[in-house]
């Protein structure tokens, strides 16, 4: 089987799940309990929070560990909407593509009576810093644009934003989500007031997270019922995962550059193999997006049955986010970028991680050219583009 589909989640790495076994089996005691065992968990806890902080460039005081990135991206938004409502400002800036966890707390928040702005995305997948500049109003309250996307793995321009946001003395948020581990990230260096994260997504386990948010942000809680984490979030830390977090992230960090480059070599292969398949289009700026990222579309066929097929042939891949797979509306990241229906229908999300081969990425060509074919082959729509009845979308 070749996984291709670590935008979803990855598989954990060896010292990540060593760390967390160790601390399971020796390090129990809950990190708020006065005895020695309680406080052996403690140290454990504040290992972990300095761990990461010092690999974004924070202080240990400004993280917050949660459930993951979707909790973070809650909590960052509700805080900043929350002190903007105390300050008579309303307006939250965001971008039509971000993750549903972004894009749901916003609807949430429009529903409340804030006013929302989604800025378009260009065809390239990116979003212009000018274009945030001209959206902030006076009563601007928080700018939230993800750093990297979820299916189409663009890299938005978070400084230069993040500056604008710093210039205009607005609150920026980005969803990190898919970045950190991957891509070196400085929340001083960036401009960063507040980001997201979540393990599983750089070889750490499911459902632990952390929020970075710059001291003298007030943060509002999102669960109540004791004093954990400064107060800001309720409910006994999950030390051992906390701990394989950080050790996750360090592994990542201190292989990000050697990870990057052979990422992209096999990254550009992939592209130019799925490039010979006649009508079809890469989504998203071809060099401006995450090494292990690969999306593409195939005119005349759709992306479900794709995927099985793949599957049949030992392929592991998606169409879109994970958290959406379930539904049968094309991907909203798709549309933001101007694809049509019917081609982002037929949508392919390869995320590549570190062991594949180059024989893997030469199978992966060739299994794609040989489904796409094969469902072109009993594809009425394909037919009709075919006879001249229908006109072609894509080149």
């Amino acid at each position: 089987m070749i996984y291709a589909d670590n935008a979803a989640t990855t598989k954990m790495s060896r010292r990540a799940i060593e760390k967390m076994v160790l601390l399971t089996e020796e390090t129990y005691g809950n990190p708020s309990s006065l005895y020695t065992f309680g406080q052996r968990a403690k140290e454990a806890l504040e290992e972990a929070r300095a761990t990461v902080a010092k690999l974004i460039g924070a202080e240990p005081r400004e993280i917050l560990f949660t459930s993951g990135g979707s909790e973070a991206d809650n909590q960052a938004i509700i805080s900043a909407a929350e002190l903007g409502k105390k300050n008579g400002k309303k307006h939250i800036i965001s971008s039509a593509f971000e993750h549903h966890a972004v894009l749901h707390t916003l609807n949430k928040l429009k529903k409340e009576g804030f006013e929302i702005t989604l800025l378009d995305v260009h065809e390239n997948g990116l979003i212009l810093p000018e274009e945030v500049e001209a959206a902030i109003k006076d009563d601007t309250c928080l700018v939230t644009i993800m750093f990297a996307n979820n299916e189409i793995g663009t890299i938005q321009p978070i400084r230069e934003i993040g500056a604008i946001c710093r210039k205009k003395n607005v609150l920026f948020h980005t969803d990190a989500v898919q970045a950190i581990g991957h891509l070196p990230i400085n929340v001083i260096d960036d401009n960063i007031d507040m980001l997201s994260a979540s393990a599983h997504k750089f070889h750490g386990p499911k459902g632990v997270g952390f929020l970075y948010a710059k001291k003298g942000i007030r943060l509002s809680n999102l669960i109540e019922g004791g004093a954990q984490e400064r107060g800001r979030r309720a409910g006994t830390e999950n030390v051992p995962g906390i701990a394989a977090m950080a050790e996750a992230l360090n592994e990542s960090v201190e292989k990000m550059a050697e990870n990057a480059e052979k990422l992209t070599e096999k990254r550009n292969k992939l592209i130019k193999g799925l490039k010979e398949i006649p009508h079809s289009a890469i989504n998203g700026d071809e060099v401006k997006r995450l090494p292990s990222n690969v999306n593409f579309c195939f005119e005349g066929i759709e992306g479900e049955s794709l995927l099985l097929l793949l599957d049949d042939k030992g392929i592991a891949a998606s169409s879109g986010s994970a958290c959406t797979s379930g539904s049968l509306d094309p991907s909203h990241v798709l549309l933001a970028i101007g694809r049509v229906h019917d081609v982002a229908h037929g949508s392919l999300r390869l995320s590549i991680g570190e062991d594949i081969t180059d024989e893997d990425v030469d199978y992966i060509i060739k299994s794609v050219k040989e489904v796409v074919e094969y469902l072109r082959g009993f594809s009425p729509v394909w037919r009709d583009l075919v006879a001249g009845k229908s006109q072609f979308i894509l080149p």
